[in-house]
């Protein structure tokens, strides 16, 4: 993604969970990346999420079971 970074603050607990879901499901090289992703599909609206009805549901499912949900 283009521009500037800056830092965001989460829990550890947060972190530590995120983490996990990438080394379980794979997609993203880091936390900071996942968490971009989110905030990107959350901002962005469903219509430009590219995803279908049932994968939205299953990413809803999984980050619901993670406890992000």
């Amino acid at each position: 993604m283009a521009g500037d970074k800056v830092e965001v603050r989460i829990s550890r607990d947060l972190y530590e969970k995120a983490r996990e879901f990438i080394e379980e499901t794979g997609g993203f090289k880091s936390v900071d990346e996942l968490v971009e992703f989110l905030l990107q599909e959350v901002l962005s609206g469903e219509e430009e999420a590219g995803l279908t009805q049932e994968d939205e549901e299953k990413v809803k499912e999984r980050l619901r079971s993670l406890g992000y949900l």
